[in-house]
């Protein structure tokens, strides 16, 4: 995991573990983590949407069996159709870091963690490079700030989850 955020955020080994040690708050508010978002190229995701997507439907349905039979999961989404929907809404500024942690407080912070390279890997096979490392960089950045926020929760004593209402969605 930490090898990933490392490769397709293009940070130290140092900077990772910075960053991991942060809480969601403070991940969020990061200029090192508000740097890598400002650096994607939202044009180059969106136009890609298309592509994306379709590998996404395609891959995501053995990755959620690959969930919850190896790892234990036991909510996870119906259709793959679930995880492109969210990402389209991100970049179209429709959904928030904060309500992404919230949707997967109940993903165990070591599933997470452990299907952040898999996850990832999927775009290996994009033929073009920008779209490729696009998407593998956004997909690093969202699984970071959820493993950031499944750390935050397995260490906060009475919150169950991160809750949207500390930063509205736009």
């Amino acid at each position: 995991m930490r090898n990933t955020f490392a490769q397709h955020l293009e940070l130290s080994a140092v900077q990772v573990e910075q960053l991991l040690a942060l809480d969601l708050a403070g991940l969020v508010e990061s200029p090192a983590f508000g740097c890598k978002l400002a650096c994607l190229d939202i044009d180059l995701l969106r136009q890609s949407l298309p592509v994306a997507r379709e590998l996404l439907i395609q891959k995501l349905p053995a990755f959620y069996d690959w969930l919850q039979s190896e790892l234990g999961v036991e909510r996870v989404p119906d259709s793959p159709d679930h995880t492109a929907r969210w990402v389209v809404g991100f970049l179209n500024n429709q959904e928030s870091l904060h309500r992404l942690v919230e949707l997967h407080s109940t993903v165990p912070a070591a599933a997470l963690e452990l299907s952040i390279p898999r996850l990832v890997g999927f775009f290996e096979v994009v033929e073009d490079e920008a779209i490729r490392k696009q998407w593998q960089a956004v997909l690093a950045a969202l699984c970071l700030v959820l493993v950031v926020g499944a750390r935050s929760r397995s260490t906060a004593p009475s919150a169950p989850c991160l809750c949207a209402e500390t930063v509205p969605s736009p």
